[in-house]
């Protein structure tokens, strides 16, 4: 074999190996994007899940704020009610008194 074929053999068999790296590299990075992506999708998963229980959280609070102003509403005007109906009678009562 000459020196001229011996070269063109290691030159062929650096392509051959130079060829199989880059496809064992294109391979890893597809697996290294695959899992990426997957990461991602898990977490915006987790994302959408927090946001979803954190809006149930808020709109039964909400209700239950709700409920609560309702019932604070109910008791002020029960005891402005009240109130009224005290002075009313105190006004009668002196007005009585005045006409005695």
């Amino acid at each position: 074999m000459t020196d001229q074929e011996e070269q063109s053999l290691k030159e062929a068999k650096r392509k051959e190996k130079r060829a199989a790296e880059e496809i064992e590299q294109i391979a890893r990075d597809q697996t290294r994007r695959k899992a990426y992506l997957a990461r991602e999708q898990a977490l915006e998963e987790d994302q959408k899940e927090r946001k979803t229980k954190r809006m149930e959280k808020r709109a039964a609070e909400d209700i239950k704020q709700s409920a609560r102003d309702q019932a604070r509403r109910n008791d002020t005007f029960t005891r402005e009610q009240a109130i009224a109906k005290a002075q009313e009678a105190r006004k009668l009562k002196a007005k009585k008194q005045t006409q005695e």
